[in-house]
């Protein structure tokens, strides 16, 4: 069954890619976001090659370019102590296809949604989508009683999402026994073209440049028993965060020191939905496959989805949802292990198997610097763009 029209749920990221990218194909779109206009959280993305891939498809680079968006030039990690190099993953090593960018996520939420406005999606803003039923022709409930149906639905409005309720049942995270903080600080640092993680014990601090150098994003991530709510929107004191990383030193200590103003929130653990779709209404990004952030590929995965889904529902069939599941699922469940993974290397406690861990890693950066790198193509090597198979 061809897709002539869809409705949107949710303006972040991934809603507005996946809106952008059927649009591109010829499909009616409505965007429908709960928020009165589109906006972000002043906090800063990572946008490595895969997700670069679908942006430079939707015609998106330039103008993320023009937005301030920075080149990185690496991925280093320092100790705690004075901020010591312990590995450093060169990013220029990367074919010149293959960039990385450090991008606000207010600009790459402009630059999606003027992608989308192109193609001549329709925007309705204000609308909270309470309920989604899945049919011939689907059906979204809105919380002012009035609903919207089409040939598909997707629900791209995250963590909380109704439609990842209606087809897998209540979700059960589970808190990671990590928080998280997020703020931006003026660049009075020299900070690199770089995204530093500096590992320190049971926590670690994430730092890029953002706006052409002018600003610093920071993530600072905490070990702790008591849970924190999710969501990036709970405001919290900036003491907290300098008492919880109080032991960092140099140029760390120094941006914690100059944060004003910051959000909490508690990292859950979230399975993979094992239903993406069913009659007419599909999943994609967070709502499918919520993941940590320890590997910077939350928005990579979504960009991802985007690309997919379109694609396969262009090409039509009584099986292309299910062909997009199948596409997805084993990719961002590797992702979300992986990333998963991370924050166990981040958080050792000083002793033998620090001390051992951190070794390895410096004679690795520098005695086979190109194989570090490797390591990642089978993350950053995929381009869903090419990589778009035809039905059997």
């Amino acid at each position: 069954m061809a897709i002539s029209n869809a409705v949107v749920v949710g303006g972040g990221i991934g809603g507005l890619a996946v809106a952008a990218a059927l649009g591109q194909r010829g499909v009616a779109v409505t965007l429908l976001e709960q928020a009165p206009r589109l906006s972000e959280v002043g906090a800063g993305v990572q946008i490595s090659p895969n997700g670069l891939a679908v942006l430079r498809a939707l015609g998106c680079e330039a103008a993320l370019r023009q937005k301030g968006a920075v080149r990185g030039r690496a991925v280093q990690l320092n100790d705690f102590k004075g901020g010591a190099p312990v590995a450093r993953l060169d990013l220029t090593r990367l074919d010149e296809q293959q960039k990385y960018y450090f991008v606000h996520r207010a600009d790459l939420v402009d630059v999606l949604a003027g992608a989308a406005k192109r193609v001549n999606v329709t925007f309705e803003m204000g609308v909270q989508a309470v309920s989604v039923h899945p049919a011939d022709l689907p059906q979204v409930s809105l919380l002012d009683g009035s609903s919207r149906r089409a040939k598909l639905v997707v629900a791209a409005e995250g963590l909380h999402s109704v439609a990842r309720r209606a087809l897998n049942g209540p979700d059960g995270p589970v808190f990671s026994g990590q928080v998280a903080w997020r703020a931006v600080v003026p660049n009075t640092f020299d900070h690199p073209d770089e995204a530093h993680v500096t590992m320190g014990p049971g926590c670690h601090l994430v730092s890029y440049p953002l706006r052409d150098g002018s600003l610093i994003n920071l993530v600072a991530v905490q070990e702790r028993d008591h849970w924190a709510d999710e969501g990036w929107h709970h405001r919290d004191d900036p003491a907290n965060l300098r008492a919880a990383f109080a032991g960092f030193q140099g140029r760390a200590a120094q941006m914690i020191a100059a944060v004003e103003d910051t959000a909490i929130w508690g990292l859950h653990v979230h399975d993979v939905a094992a239903r993406w779709h069913n009659n007419g209404v599909v999943l994609a990004g967070d709502a499918a496959h919520p993941m940590l952030p320890f590997l910077a590929q939350g928005a990579n995965m979504a960009l991802e989805d985007a690309w997919v889904l379109a694609h396969e529902a262009v090409l039509g069939g009584k099986d292309w949802a299910a062909r997009y599941q199948t596409r997805r699922a084993a990719r961002v469940s590797r992702v979300a292990r992986a990333a998963a993974d991370n924050a166990g290397r981040y958080h050792m406690r000083p002793g033998v198997v620090r001390t051992l861990a951190h070794l390895g890693l410096r004679v690795g950066s520098r005695v086979a610097p190109g194989r570090m790198l490797g390591a990642f193509d089978w993350l950053y090597g995929l381009d869903v763009t090419q990589a778009a198979p035809r039905p059997r």
